[in-house]
């Protein structure tokens, strides 16, 4: 049967060439798509989670970017049983020379740890450390300048993540001048199986103004990554539509080319099961090579976009097994479906109309 199917496939080369492209390029959306919103994702609540068991922003806000948390708080904060340890964190952005935005972290310093540096010393009031994928972009390597203010240069760390490695980190009262507030989240490190939920309730009985997480349960509910999700979902199912189209709209082409075959198999007494079957044997098999190929394609494009200087690291692609797995599927379920309504049409139809070309 497989046979059958290669040599059908191959006699009808430019057809089997155009539908194998149209499934490479719709599935190759998706694995963009999906992924790169995946690893904008990944990035940034990998960046929380290093951080803390639990976070701490202001009430009621939409996004971390207009959260203002008193810093003070960190004092009373530290004297909550089982809290080992409380940093705090501005998130902003600013142009820097010729880059349109460049991500600002204000940092207490005890969280300076977590960036690692690779030249120079962390800063001081004034002074800055770059990421490195930054750094290679600036034209004055000794100091920058945010909103009206120059810092120096003190240091260039490197990071895993994007959003850090493309930034720019300052102390947290220099980020406070900038951005006018005070904290834009506290991340809070408790001791090994402490009950988080009871130190929760604990840090929002000291003020009614800030909002308490776990740091998995913030990043499950935030609001931005919903958005992200959502739509990398419709764009997602719009590729996939415009892909099934574009097979329905080529197979049928193809079969309408094959008709007298189908006619043939009919009036030797091929059941039309049969001759639908052969055709989504035919069909699997394009799925299968075309999302192999999109595979490949995909990861060496997201290669090249991590790897552009001019994204700054912030865009990065991460394919998961199970988002693999979910496009595979997606892959055949489209190749499959996308040929059973021409093949069913054709071996419906009386095998004499078939044979005489007639209609289909």
């Amino acid at each position: 049967m497989i046979a059958f199917a290669f040599k059908a496939l191959m006699a009808n080369k430019l057809k089997t060439i155009l539908i194998y492209l149209s499934l490479i390029f719709s599935i190759i959306s998706i694995f963009l798509i999906s992924s790169i919103s995946n690893g904008i994702i990944t990035m940034y609540s990998s960046m929380l989670k290093s951080d803390g068991d639990i976070i701490i922003t202001q009430a009621k806000i939409s996004d971390t970017f207009f959260s203002n948390v008193n810093i003070n708080l960190i004092e009373r904060i530290n004297q909550i049983k089982d809290v080992k340890e409380s940093s705090a964190l501005i998130v902003g952005a600013s142009p820097v020379e010729k880059l349109p935005i460049v991500a600002i972290y204000g940092a207490s310093d005890n969280r300076f740890k977590n960036y690692k540096l690779i030249e120079g010393n962390y800063p001081s009031k004034g002074e800055v450390i770059v990421g490195k994928s930054i750094f290679e972009q600036l034209l004055n390597k000794n100091e920058i300048q945010i909103a009206n203010k120059s810092f120096k240069i003190s240091g260039v760390f490197k990071s895993e993540i994007g959003f850090e490695n493309g930034g720019v980190v300052l102390t947290i009262n220099d980020a406070g001048e900038i951005f006018n507030k005070s904290a834009s989240m506290i991340m809070v490190n408790t001791t090994l199986n402490s009950n988080v939920d009871e130190i929760i309730k604990n840090i929002k009985a000291l003020d009614e103004q800030i909002d308490a997480k776990s740091t998995q349960n913030f990043v499950d509910n935030y609001n931005q990554f919903k958005i992200i999700k959502t739509s990398s979902n419709v764009i997602s199912f719009i590729a996939f539509s415009m892909g099934l189209l574009g097979i329905v709209s080529l197979m049928s082409i193809t079969i309408n080319q094959r008709k007298s075959e189908f006619g043939i198999k009919r009036a030797l007494g091929i059941s039309t099961s049969k001759i639908v079957y052969s055709i989504m044997i035919e069909s699997f098999i394009l799925g299968v090579f075309s999302f192999i190929s999109a595979f490949i394609l995909s990861n060496i494009v997201l290669y090249f976009i991590k790897s552009a200087s001019s994204l700054q690291g912030y865009v990065n692609g991460e394919i998961s097994n199970e988002l693999a797995f979910y496009i595979f599927i997606t892959s055949i379920f489209m190749a499959i479906f996308g040929s059973i309504i021409p093949a069913l049409n054709a071996a419906k139809t009386d095998p004499v109309e078939l044979i005489q070309g007639n209609k289909i």
